[in-house]
């Protein structure tokens, strides 16, 4: 039944369920989490937002060093289950904290510190092993199923806050992430037997990566592929953090506990993944394979340009939920898995390691610089709509990174069409 459709070939099927059950396992428990990070990490100011996010930088600086350490050292069958483990006990000591109502504004700033460093480096783990797993003709087939794995979770997860946050209370449904995780850590496992017992991969495939604890970002600094890559995802999420300030002003504006605001986050997120998922469902793999990575590279910026106009001109809640929901729907069923896609190309040191450093580290500066910058133009006197406008050519710069990191694809592969699948480089061993 899956075969109808995805071109999904009979020894593919077991793995992609398995991805697909992954994805959505982490994508919902972290779903679950996000309102309530949202909620406890401002308690309806955006005043302390810029101090979390440069807090979130400076951990991922240590972090990210750390993980490169492990998989320098450890298979990605060992690495993988203990760094997700590790979260769970983390988010086990932060659910009792938040009960016992110890220091309650401290851990709240810690838990939105802590979720936001754990969103980003799970979820780039996540794509690094599915890249690593599955080779770059896999990939372009497979992906777009996968996703929306996540989007099925992201779409769940927040339709349960919605419902459950006020007769729950937002610190129980902590629990249902932790159970989620830890389902999440076995099918890594199941993946991994796959991989070595129908994909056949090599030793070298399945072992540890290897080099130095710095080597993800000496490797960014020498690729301008990786560079642009870096660049891509630093506009990315600049954008989003112009469009999180203004949602948090917005909803502050409207919610009348802490309950209702969770709540209407969570109903935020729902929407965008609703429309996300519409997209994947039935967009996704046609438009990809019609039109190639440039044109699906292209929508998300294209459309986060717009939505910021249409914000400056009415800078209400409902605007920023089909602004939100739009360039969500693109982003995550169109950009993101052009953006994996490109990751099958380069070796595994860089999958693992640069991978990890743009994910999580640039990410996140980009989260600081423009957040401050926002902080800055609005102690200037800059209104929503001025804030709006500027960050339009943001959204500019991005889409012009993108077609180029499209026509740099193209280039890899001589005479190939623009819907190529990634060429695999010498250094990457063959599946």
């Amino acid at each position: 039944m899956l075969k109808r459709f995805m071109d999904v070939r009979d020894e593919e099927v077991g793995a992609v369920l398995w991805s697909f059950l992954y994805f959505f396992t982490l994508m919902c428990g972290y779903a679950i989490l996000r309102p309530i990070r949202t909620e406890l990490g401002t308690a309806g100011s955006v005043k302390d937002l810029p101090e979390l996010y440069t807090a979130t930088f400076l951990v991922m600086l240590a972090v990210v060093p750390a993980f490169s350490a492990l998989v320098a050292r450890w298979p990605r069958r060992v690495v993988i289950p203990r760094v997700y483990r590790f979260f769970l006990l983390c988010l086990l000591a932060m659910f009792a904290l938040l009960k016992l109502e110890v220091a309650p504004v401290l851990v709240s700033r810690v838990f939105f510190v802590w979720l936001s460093v754990y969103n980003l480096f799970v979820v780039s783990i996540f794509w690094s092993f599915m890249s690593d797993v599955f080779a770059s003709g896999q990939g372009k087939r497979l992906f777009g199923f996968i996703a929306a794995g996540g989007t099925t979770g992201m779409l769940l997860g927040p339709f349960l806050v919605g419902r459950l946050a006020k007769p729950l209370g937002p610190v129980n449904l902590i629990l249902i992430s932790v159970v989620l995780l830890e389902v999440s850590a076995q099918c890594v496992r199941q993946l991994s037997r796959w991989a070595h017992d129908v994909q056949h991969q090599p030793p070298v495939a399945e072992g540890p990566v290897g080099g130095g604890v710095l080597a993800g970002l000496r490797l960014l600094l020498t690729s301008p592929f990786l560079l642009a890559l870096g660049l891509q995802v630093f506009l990315y999420a600049a954008t989003s953090t112009f469009i999180n300030f203004q949602e948090v002003r917005l909803v502050a504006e409207v919610g009348k506990d802490a309950a209702h605001r969770t709540a209407l986050f969570g109903d935020i997120d729902f929407y965008v993944q609703l429309a996300t998922l519409a997209v994947q469902a039935f967009v996704t793999g046609r438009f990809i394979s019609k039109l190639g990575l440039g044109a699906a590279m292209a929508v998300a910026p294209v459309l986060t340009m717009l939505g910021f106009l249409g914000l400056a001109a009415a800078p209400l809640l409902v605007v920023l939920i089909l602004f939100k929901a739009v360039r969500g729907a693109s982003h995550y069923a169109l950009e993101r898995p052009s953006r994996e896609i490109l990751f099958t190309t380069v070796d595994r040191e860089a999958r693992y390691k640069s991978k990890s450093f743009i994910d999580t580290v640039v990410y996140r500066g980009s989260d600081t610089v423009s957040g401050w910058l926002q902080e800055g133009l609005k102690a200037l006197g800059m209104s929503m709509t001025g804030l709006s406008l500027t960050a339009v050519p943001l959204a500019g710069l991005w889409l012009a990174v993108s077609l180029y990191l499209a026509r740099h694809q193209r280039r890899q592969t001589p005479g190939a069409p623009a819907t190529l699948e990634p060429a695999v480089p010498d250094n990457v061993p063959a599946r």
